[in-house]
């Protein structure tokens, strides 16, 4: 998946786990940027009675960098705290939830949201509320209403929003976690013997399940460096996003069902940019080693990038499918195609009119150039499919991530770098065969632009 369990100490986390991150020019405020950060991967809808939510002792943020050094230069940072209305109730809501500020709802969540920018902080808002879980018809009845409540429109300029959310991130994931299996390809070859057809259609995993999300729509100017003039060439155009959990070092276990106490400096332990960065890139060895650090610091990944391992892979499920590969594959050539995609971003002058380039520092961020305006006609394969507005130009809700990092891995970029290469077709069909469509939760046309979260009651839907 995009990174809901991509590390082995943070898939023990759930609650610090980041599982999507998307940063695009919100097409309904096409003077802002909208940035959403999801945790708490993988949630059964009907998980009662202790329903999901944020940690009251995890530290959330979404950082923005402007200059290309692979630092924050503005964060916002999201703190939980929890409170129960009537401790002698085990329940979540003792009747339907009608307001935020309801009788019946025995759990609440509050926030604080702080910028950080040029080394200040800055507390825009003190105890905003999340909406609840969305339990059912009977206890959640107007879940829209509540999350039109909790959606805060700020002094300063920015909008903002956490709480649940349908997950929008859509995947094969049993298919493709079983050697590389993509059903639309329907023969699944091993060292050039076939070992089986394919049958079936495609599974989207994370369907029916939610996700808790940090979200916040930011004016153009409180996220760009100042500059004469933000033209679709000019760097300051560009800038690049991350989302990042961290908790204190130390952590003293109450004695006889006391409470805990953290104390000590905030450590990151779960952050993520582009999607499956993590996951797909980076070798199990140093997964939990890459959540720890900076987005300054992904040099030391560079290697893994310019040699992914399923690049190797792929031509040996696939053989004489892919030739793009074979060629790379047996040259062992450097990927520089995905170190500009992913560490870089795009150069002007490889695609037309299109640049989200940095600079030379190397860092694992979703790059977006705010200048580009957003497409009427969105296409799902963002800018291989044409449309500069989409991924790997920041990342829209819609974006299909798998298909567009498929199809840059088995070689569909490599001629815009390396002429002596020739268009791949294999490489530009390649899809595990889901799209938006595969995800039940519609998206919504604005602001927080995720689905309305799957109830309890109606998942998995009454047989008919």
């Amino acid at each position: 998946m995009s990174s809901h369990r991509e590390a082995p100490e943070i898939a023990k986390d759930p609650v610090a786990d980041s599982s999507d991150l998307y940063a695009f020019v919100s097409p309904d405020k096409r003077d802002t940027v909208t940035l959403i950060a999801n945790f708490v991967p993988l949630q059964l809808p009907s998980g009662g009675p202790n329903f999901f939510e944020f940690g009251d002792d995890v530290r959330y943020e979404i950082h923005i960098d402007n200059d290309g050094d692979g630092r924050p230069d503005v964060t916002y940072r999201f703190e939980f705290t929890t409170e129960i209305t009537n401790p002698n109730s085990f329940l979540y809501n003792t009747g339907p939830i009608d307001s935020l500020d309801s009788e019946n709802w025995n759990r609440r969540q509050f926030y604080s949201l702080t910028r950080v920018a040029d080394g200040r902080e800055h507390r825009l808002a003190h105890k905003l509320q999340c909406p609840p879980c969305n339990v059912g018809p009977l206890s959640t009845p107007k879940y829209a209403d509540l999350v039109r409540q909790a959606t805060y429109s700020l002094s300063t300029g920015e909008r903002v929003f956490a709480g649940q959310r349908a997950d929008g991130f859509f995947v094969d994931l049993g298919a493709i976690f079983d050697l590389g299996t993509l059903r639309p390809f329907q023969q699944l070859h091993v060292a050039g013997k076939k070992i089986f057809k394919a049958e079936g259609e495609p599974v989207n995993a994370t369907d029916r399940m939610n996700v808790h999300s940090i979200a916040v729509q930011v004016p153009l100017d409180r996220v760009r460096r100042r500059a004469n003039r933000y033209g679709a060439a000019d760097r300051a155009s560009v800038i690049g996003v991350w989302t990042s959990a961290s908790r204190r070092q130390v952590r003293v276990l109450g004695d006889r069902g006391g409470a805990d106490t953290s104390t000590g400096p905030f450590t990151q332990v779960s952050r993520l940019g582009n999607p499956l960065f993590n996951e797909v890139i980076v070798p199990m060895s140093k997964k939990d080693l890459w959540n720890s650090l900076p987005p300054s610091e992904d040099k030391r990944f560079a290697q893994f990038v310019e040699q992914p391992e399923l690049a190797a892979l792929l031509p040996a499920l696939y053989p004489d499918v892919f030739p793009n590969l074979d060629k790379l594959t047996k040259a062992k050539k450097a990927r520089v195609d995905l170190v500009a995609i992913l560490l870089t971003g795009v150069p002007s002058g490889l695609i037309d009119g299109f640049t989200n380039a940095t600079g030379e520092v190397q860092a694992d961020m979703l790059r977006l150039n705010t200048a580009i305006p957003p497409s009427k006609r969105p296409d799902r394969f963002g800018v291989l499919g044409g449309d500069l507005a989409g991924f790997p130009n920041g990342r829209r809700v819609g974006d299909d991530v798998v298909s567009i990092a498929l199809r840059a891995i088995a070689g569909v970029t490599v001629p815009l770098v390396d002429k002596t290469f020739r268009p791949d077709a294999a490489a530009a069909a390649v899809t595990p065969g889901l799209s938006a469509a595969d995800v039940t939760a519609p998206f919504l046309g604005n602001f927080p632009y995720l689905g309305t979260p799957y109830d309890g009651f109606n998942n998995p839907p009454a047989a008919s």
